[in-house]
């Protein structure tokens, strides 16, 4: 295995962020807003969050936190990975950065889903924040393309790690599309998203533990 081309500590600060995103993404939707809103129906969807607004207060700002912590990650990866390929490397890093860009913006949607009256155009603001959270998944499926080939031709990531980055990016794209082109076949690949979450968790605990892992290779 190749040295690390940045120090162990800035390695593992990628993995803190990465970590964060994880965190902040998975809890704001699955814990904080998800048992709130019913598509089905305006009305139970705005007293719910009228009743815990706080909670739903909580899970913008949880995706604000995730916003700024992947905009921190792509710079780090960027630096990480430049020495493969600078012009694959400066791809991926504009790349994730549109989409965090579109998921903070897409945020004022649910800011606005607060300040409205009528339950009906509040859905529908919630509505609008889902396909710009997959408009941005669409950067960050080929950010998660141009990432893996970066991973696979390191020399010190383990490639199996870019294999499931790669496989990440395919679900993400495909899921995205789907939503935009084929609405209704969407659920479909709702099952297929375990995929990232085991990939992304994977590559972020071997950031976490890296440097362990590069003292060792450099003693070697």
């Amino acid at each position: 295995m190749k040295t690390l081309p940045i120090p162990p500590r800035q390695a593992r600060l990628a993995g803190l962020f990465y970590l964060i995103i994880i965190l902040c993404g998975v809890g704001s939707e699955v814990a904080l807003r998800g048992p709130l809103i019913d598509l089905g129906s305006a009305e139970r969807t705005m007293q719910a969050i009228g009743a815990e607004t706080m909670r739903f207060r909580l899970s913008i700002l949880a995706d604000v936190v995730m916003a700024l912590a992947d905009a921190a990650l792509a710079v780090l990866l960027f630096l990480m990975l430049r020495q493969v390929s600078a012009g694959l490397a400066l791809g991926a890093l504009v790349f994730r950065l549109l989409q965090s860009g579109l998921i903070a913006a897409g945020l004022l949607n649910l800011q606005a889903a607060l300040v409205v009256g009528d339950a009906g155009l509040a859905l529908s603001f919630i509505s609008l924040h889902a396909y710009g959270y997959d408009l941005g998944l669409i950067f960050f499926g080929v950010n998660c393309l141009l990432t893996a080939v970066l991973i696979i031709n390191s020399g010190f990531v383990p490639r199996i790690l870019g294999f499931g980055i790669g496989l990440s990016g395919l679900v993400y794209l495909t899921g995205s599309i789907l939503r935009f082109a084929a609405p209704e076949f969407h659920g479909l690949i709702a099952p297929a998203y375990v995929v990232p979450l085991i990939a992304e968790t994977a590559f972020c605990l071997w950031l976490l533990v890296l440097p362990g892992i590069g003292r060792q290779a450099t003693a070697g």
